[in-house]
């Protein structure tokens, strides 16, 4: 099988591209035929050495990726049967080695792709749309009729948080440049901010929740703006590590999250997909000769929605 390995290199950790044997199936995995790769912040910091490289250099080989759609062509689970289109988080944070066209996967780590969705609008949706719910619903208690502040609203987190706000009941304001205004409006936010600006600054300072998706600075921009006993919660790892002391210090609660691959989480997105409650947007689809490529374009910090690989 095709198959693309982070080397390490002189002058870094580089990706050289491979045929492996397929992958050999433990009790309650299967095997899955790739047609999507979801690309992500993790996986460029991880091909740089940070990120959850340290967890991985030692494996050989060692194979980056965690999120892909597909079709089951082994089975050792009784979940799925040979045929059957799935989608999914794979071992994460862990080696989910999704960067080859089969992967291994536990069965509970992948669930069926809606009949209304690509495999391309699935394998976007993973990651992205969990650490959005989870954050949001199982750090954060979101509920209806709190008010709260989505950074990077029309990135790959922040494009899902969105949607996941408004649908259970909250006030969404969204921060992006002024040229994705429409799209977040679009995403059902109430407001959009331009965090280019001091619109920031001049906001009312009683939101409930902040999402920062985006770390450093940030922090600090957002702290002002939360309620006493309000939550801050921070993603991006190696950039939010003063979170929980800055927010002690103003009253309120800082968080720093990871997201998990979860069963019952990914059901809980694939009815929102079903049912039209979340639209993954797809910024790019490359192919899978073009790693590179994808890498580049999270690079540039300026994605909206999701960049895929297509095998």
């Amino acid at each position: 099988m095709k198959a693309i390995i982070l080397s390490k290199k002189e002058k870094g950790n580089q990706f050289t591209y491979t045929e492996l044997p397929l992958p050999s199936l433990n009790e309650g995995e299967v095997l899955v035929q790739t047609k999507a790769i979801g690309i992500n912040p993790i996986d460029l910091k991880t091909k740089n050495g940070k990120g959850i490289y340290p967890m991985l250099q030692n494996e050989n080989p060692l194979i980056l990726g965690w999120e892909l759609s597909g079709v089951v062509t082994q089975s050792r689970s009784e979940k799925f049967a040979e045929g059957e289109e799935v989608f999914g988080l794979i071992n994460f944070p862990g080696h989910g080695q999704t960067y080859a066209e089969y992967v291994a996967s536990p069965a509970t780590d992948l669930v069926k792709k809606p009949s209304n969705c690509s495999h391309f609008e699935a394998a976007a949706t993973s990651l992205a749309a969990l650490t959005a719910y989870q954050s949001l619903v199982h750090l954060g208690g979101l509920k209806s009729g709190q008010k709260i502040l989505i950074h990077a609203a029309s990135g790959g987190v922040g494009h899902f948080a969105v949607q996941i706000a408004k649908h259970l009941g909250a006030y969404v304001a969204g921060t992006s440049s002024e040229k994705n205004k429409e799209f977040v409006l679009g995403l059902g936010a109430d407001k959009h901010l331009d965090y280019k600006t001091d619109e920031l600054e001049k906001e009312h300072k009683d939101y409930d929740i902040v999402l920062d998706t985006i770390g450093g600075n940030t922090i600090d921009r957002s702290i002002p703006l939360i309620k006493k006993g309000g939550t801050l919660i921070s993603i991006p790892s190696g950039k939010n590590e003063a979170v929980e002391e800055k927010a002690d210090r103003n009253g309120i609660k800082g968080l720093k999250f990871t997201v998990q691959s979860d069963e019952n989480n990914m059901n809980v997105i694939a009815s929102y997909l079903q049912q039209g409650i979340l639209k993954p947007h797809i910024s790019k689809i490359v192919e899978f000769d073009a790693m590179e490529d994808a890498h580049v374009q999270i690079a540039s910090g300026h994605t909206v929605g999701k960049v895929i690989v297509r095998l």
